[in-house]
């Protein structure tokens, strides 16, 4: 059974459940004050708050899709991401590789000409050498013979670390909610590339070129976008491609967009931080390259770098998130160029969490859609 499987919080709880009773029951039974009864107690008590810790760390999981797997919680999954052949199904063979399609998780119906599609794909990285999993939106227009023609822009989705790809389909929901706004007219059809920024997994990258470790930023802003537009209808030209993350994919998403204006003319860091993290996760990231540290740092780029021509926005709440401060630090900073332009979401309050970020999701998509166009 997996780890994000309901039978096993069932399981978890019918045990912490039968551990309580237990408790309970055998509780006079140890009253006795010997080495014997006073283990028993301890026991009891240790078990029965292990299995509570373990139910609400399984329902915590669930809700928040930390991690996908056994092996993702416990640092086993090392293996990198096996591209799959698919050119008996009429595939070319390129470095993108449809490995399955669903529908859109709450949407009306399963033809995609009228509720869109979700594919599955595996994605290799010519320059990068980086393979990786992602979730692809395609909208129902994609599918409709009117738009037989028409390119579509593209949103780049970005997970938090450690995150999980799922989680964007199917907890914060960005396809159905992309889906509803493109109906309701209030942005245009978009497809969306769903990914977590660690595609080096365990190891945290912060999305940085690691000196003689994983190229990710190469990936995102070279193999990944040639990927895409080898297999699917989007524009070639700048403007047509947007990023948007939440926690430490909305630091990257803001990165690539100052990196990279080129590439993605709009990027939208949901309770992002504004430099690469150095913790037990991320390892040596810079091996001492100073200038390589200094372009991490996204204050230090602002300052001392050309202004890129890129919009930004960025989220942030006055009660229950950290970089509040630093993100009206961070506003003032790029408002003071003359080229970059900054947009801000700023709720009352709000936690680290994925209740905030779907409040901020459906402005921020209608905000990264108003940025990009289609060629």
């Amino acid at each position: 059974m997996g780890l994000t499987s309901n039978k096993v919080l069932v399981l978890a709880m019918f045990f912490a459940a039968v551990l309580f009773v237990g408790t309970v029951w055998l509780w006079p039974r140890l009253a006795r004050q010997n080495w014997r009864t006073v283990s028993g107690r301890v026991g009891l008590l240790l078990a029965t708050q292990l299995a509570l810790f373990a139910c609400v760390g399984l329902a915590a999981n669930q809700a928040f899709g930390f991690y996908a797997s056994w092996a993702d919680l416990f640092g086993k999954e090392t293996e990198q991401g096996i591209v799959v052949d698919h050119t008996a199904h009429g595939s070319t063979g390129g470095p993108l590789q449809v490995v399955s399609t669903s529908d859109v998780p709450g949407g009306r119906g399963s033809r995609p000409e009228t509720a869109g599609q979700i594919q599955k794909v595996d994605i290799v990285g010519r320059a990068s050498r980086i393979a990786a999993p992602a979730y692809v939106y395609l909208p129902p227009e994609y599918f409709q013979p009117q738009y037989r023609t028409r390119t579509f822009p593209v949103g780049v989705v970005l997970t938090g670390y450690p995150g999980t790809a799922e989680s964007l389909v199917d907890k914060l929901n960005y396809p159905r909610t992309a889906q509803q706004l493109a109906k309701d007219g209030r942005m245009q059809p978009m497809i969306l590339v769903m990914m977590r920024p660690s595609v080096a997994p365990p190891r945290d990258t912060e999305c940085v070129d690691v000196p003689g470790g994983p190229q990710v930023e190469t990936f995102f802003a070279k193999d990944l976008p040639e990927a895409v537009l080898a297999h699917y209808r989007v524009g070639k030209r700048p403007g047509g491609w947007g990023v948007i993350g939440d926690s430490t994919g909305g630091y990257c998403a803001l990165k690539f967009a100052m990196h990279h204006p080129r590439v993605y003319a709009a990027g939208a860091g949901l309770s992002p931080y504004y430099k690469a993290l150095i913790d037990p996760t991320t390892g040596d990231l810079f091996h001492g390259d100073r200038n390589l540290e200094n372009h991490a740092d996204l204050w230090w780029f602002i300052k001392h770098r050309p202004a890129p021509d890129t919009s930004l926005l960025v989220t942030s709440s006055k009660v229950g998130e950290r970089n509040y401060r630093s993100t009206l630090t961070f506003i003032q900073g790029v408002q003071a160029t003359n080229l970059t332009r900054i947009s801000s979401i700023i709720l009352d309050s709000g936690g680290h969490n994925f209740n905030t970020w779907k409040r901020e999701i459906p402005p921020a998509l209608q905000w990264l859609s108003g940025r990009l166009t289609d060629h």
